[in-house]
C-alpha cells in the first residue's frame, strides 16, 4: 500500500499490517532476510495453516538474527492487534495449575505474516486443539520424536522410523514422517481425540519395545548419557504440556532449513542427511509438485489399541 522510513504498509486479507526492516538479514551465512522469511510464510501458508489452526502457538523469535540469542514466547506480545485470535489456557508449567497463558492462535494468513514480521522463525504447537470457545480438547495426534545422538544422524533416524512404521502398522495405525528441520525427524499418527495420558503411555510403550529389540541402535530413556550413537525416541512429546515444531516451520539454523513432510519412499531411500535437508525454495517447489505430503489421505482419524470405541 505504502512505504516510509524503512517500513511498508500492506493489506493481508481484511487487515492492514506495517512491515518493517524487510532487508534485515536474519540468516547471515546465506543473507536470508526478514522480507524473505515473510515471503516464504506467505507462500507456504495454504499448506501450513491447516496444521496449526486451533492450536495454541509457542514462537521462537530471533529479532537480531540466528547469530544472536533467541527467546521463546508463549503469551501474546504487547501490541498484539485486536483481530489476532488469542486463547487463555492454564499454564502447563504451573505447579499449582492456577497460572494462565494467553496464547496466539494462527488461523489466518494475516496472523502468520504479523508473526513473521516479529522474526518468529519457529512455530511450535501441541498435539491438541482448542474449541471455538477456547476449551482444551484431548490430543488428536500421536507424535514420536526421533533424536539422533552423534555420530548417529538423520540416516539412522530414517532406519529407525521404518521400524516404527512397521510396529505401528501391526497395531493398525498409519504414520506420516517429517523432518525436524534440524538433525532428526518425527512420526505422526492422526487420532480420534484421546486423553493425553493414553497417547503418552502408548508412545512410551512403543519406544521401550523398540529399544529392547534394538539396544545398540535405539534408546527410550531420558538419560543423555545413553544417547551417543543411538536414536532417542522421545515419547514425552505427547505430554499435553509439550509442543513440537510445526510442519513447514522454519528453523533457527545457520541456514534457513524447514521442518519438511516426507514421502515414505524418501525415508526408505535416504543415504545421507543432506538428502532430506530442505530450505524454503526447495520446500515451495516440493509443495508445487506434490502438494501437502503431511497427513496426506489421513483425514480419517485412527484409534489407539485398547481405547474405547
Amino acid at each position: 500500500m505504502a512505504a516510509s522510513r524503512g517500513s511498508v504498509k500492506v493489506r493481508v486479507d481484511d487487515h492492514v499490517l506495517t512491515l518493517s526492516n524487510l532487508d534485515k538479514v536474519l540468516y547471515p551465512e546465506v543473507g536470508f532476510t526478514k522480507g524473505e522469511v515473510i515471503d516464504y510464510y506467505t507462500r507456504i501458508a495454504h499448506v501450513l495453516l491447516p496444521h496449526i489452526t486451533d492450536r495454541p502457538l509457542t514462537r521462537k523469535r530471533w529479532p537480531d538474527g540466528v547469530g544472536k540469542e533467541p527467546f521463546f514466547e508463549k503469551n501474546a506480545p504487547k501490541g498484539t492487534p485486536s483481530w489476532v485470535r488469542t486463547v487463555v489456557v492454564p499454564s502447563p508449567g504451573s505447579s499449582r495449575g492456577t497460572e494462565e497463558v494467553e496464547y496466539v492462535v494462527v488461523d489466518q494468513l494475516a496472523t502468520l505474516v504479523w508473526l513473521a514480521n516479529l522474526a518468529a522463525l519457529e512455530l511450535h504447537v501441541p498435539q491438541w486443539r482448542v474449541g471455538p470457545r477456547g476449551g482444551i480438547r484431548h490430543p488428536d495426534l500421536l507424535v514420536i520424536d526421533l533424536d539422533p545422538g552423534p555420530p548417529a544422524d538423520l540416516v539412522a533416524c530414517c532406519e529407525v522410523a521404518l521400524l516404527l512404521r512397521d510396529m505401528l502398522a501391526e497395531d493398525g495405525l498409519r504414520a506420516w514422517p517429517k523432518t525436524s528441520g534440524m538433525k532428526g525427524m518425527q512420526l505422526y499418527v492422526p487420532l480420534v481425540e484421546t486423553p493425553g495420558d493414553a497417547t503418552t503411555a502408548y508412545a512410551k510403550g512403543l519406544a521401550e519395545q523398540l529399544a529392547r529389540a534394538y539396544p545398540s541402535r535405539v534408546v527410550a530413556s531420558m538419560s543423555k548419557a545413553l544417547r551417543p550413537g543411538k536414536v532417542f525416541l522421545d515419547w514425552s512429546q505427547n505430554n499435553p504440556a509439550k509442543t513440537t515444531i510445526a510442519p513447514y516451520s522454519l528453523r533457527g539454523n545457520v541456514r534457513p532449513t524447514v521442518s519438511t513432510p516426507l514421502a515414505w519412499e524418501e525415508v526408505e531411500e535416504c543415504q545421507a542427511a543432506a538428502d532430506l535437508t530442505f530450505e524454503p525454495h526447495e520446500v515451495l517447489d516440493r509443495v508445487s509438485e506434490h502438494g501437502d505430503l503431511f497427513l496426506e489421505g489421513g483425514t480419517e482419524p485412527q484409534r489407539l489399541p485398547g481405547t474405547r470405541r
